[in-house]
């Protein structure tokens, strides 16, 4: 029963290419001149890294540090780990992120968990396909402040260099530089460290590919079951190795991006999101892109709440009653249609409680403890 599920499931994801332990890959491609060396879970494919911007030890450990490093906000109150906890998964167990000031961000921290493998980054821009580029949106954004960083760069990489030994880490990140404490460097140096946060060691990923066979309770493999049926579908948006939308990896060509509109909402009848949350819309302006995102991994998903692109859905359980019922337009007797933009998946299906326990018990043997505490070990406590 085991081996034909395994089969089954192999067949039913567009990339299957998940295992425990670790192997060390001297041979990717951007990254044999820089002498770095990738330690990814077993059969994990390697991470693309610009030619721009190669891995190195000391600019991930300069990123490290820097992530972690409240100076690098404009008023200094603030650090990327401030909405990337690594406690929880690199997100901030609130609905809606907080930037400097106390200002609320329309939309949820995304978790970073294997984020080195996002084909987009954020929640619904097509056009963000570098995680470099995608750091000078909290780092810059003023609607609202998020880090509060733009104009005041010149602060910023004053208050660094007065620190002895970030000035140090920057000179042997960055040993071609002769004036190496930029804010250039600032995000390369944070991307490197991103690169890293690569989780694949959860108790699925032992039972499924390791032949840990006891690494799965019975009620996590009856879940898992679930969520590779065609009955539910859940796979079919939290696909692949990630559980996520599409990825990139070295070798692979660049997919094209996927958002997905889950009938969170429908304002009007017709599928209106309040705005500014309008989704691929936002970007776009055609109708038929109103409410779409893109699908986050679910790795780590039990460390993550609350869900959805506005944390407006608390928990796991909630999540599966928002999908069983076809989405919340369901729940309002006012509305009399679904949103016509409404991934066609997303249909409604019947849940006993038997299977909604057993489902919430697969996703949370995608948790990788092990990620979580190296994380937390390697976490910085700047002054």
């Amino acid at each position: 029963m085991v081996i034909r599920y395994i089969l089954a499931f192999v067949a039913a994801i567009m990339f299957s290419a998940v295992g425990c332990g670790f192997k060390i890959d001297k041979s990717s491609s951007s990254d044999q001149q820089s002498g770095y060396v990738w330690q990814v879970p077993n059969g994990f494919p390697i991470p693309v890294v610009p030619a721009d911007n190669p891995m190195t030890r000391n600019k991930v450990e300069l990123g490290r540090h820097l992530f972690y490093d409240s100076r690098l906000s404009g008023d200094g109150s603030v650090s990327c780990a401030f909405c990337h906890q690594p406690s929880l998964a690199f997100t901030d167990g609130r609905s809606r992120a907080a930037g400097i000031q106390g200002n609320i961000h329309p939309r949820s921290a995304m978790s970073l968990t294997n984020v080195a493998y996002n084909a987009t980054f954020g929640w619904d821009d097509p056009s963000l396909t570098r995680l470099e580029d995608q750091m000078l949106i909290p780092l810059h954004n003023t609607q609202p402040p998020e880090m509060g960083a733009a104009g005041r760069e010149a602060e910023i990489l004053s208050r660094l260099k007065k620190d002895r030994h970030l000035r140090l880490l920057f000179h042997r990140a960055f040993p071609d530089d002769r004036y190496p404490v930029t804010m250039r460097n600032v995000i390369f140096a944070l991307a490197s460290f991103e690169r890293t946060l690569i989780s694949g060691n959860s108790p699925y990923d032992r039972w499924a590919y390791c032949a840990e066979t006891d690494a799965l309770n019975k009620d996590q493999r009856a879940g898992a079951r679930l969520f590779f049926s065609k009955r539910l579908n859940c796979f079919r948006c939290h696909s692949g190795f990630n559980f996520s939308g599409p990825v990139k990896y070295a070798g692979s060509e660049l997919p094209e991006a996927r958002f997905h509109n889950t009938a969170l909402y429908d304002e009007d009848g017709n599928g209106a999101y309040p705005r500014p949350n309008t989704g691929l819309h936002r970007h776009t302006g055609q109708g038929a892109d109103m409410g779409k995102f893109r699908a986050p991994t679910l790795r780590n998903i039990a460390l993550t709440a609350p869900y959805m692109h506005d944390g407006s859905i608390p928990t796991l359980e909630a999540v599966l009653d928002h999908y069983a019922a076809g989405g919340r337009s369901r729940f309002n007797p006012q509305i009399v249609r679904l949103n016509s933009n409404t991934d066609p998946l997303i249909s409604g299906f019947k849940l006993s409680p038997v299977e909604k326990r057993q489902l919430i018990a697969f996703l949370g043997a995608l948790t990788d403890q092990i990620f979580i505490q190296q994380a937390l070990e390697q976490e910085v406590r700047n002054p």
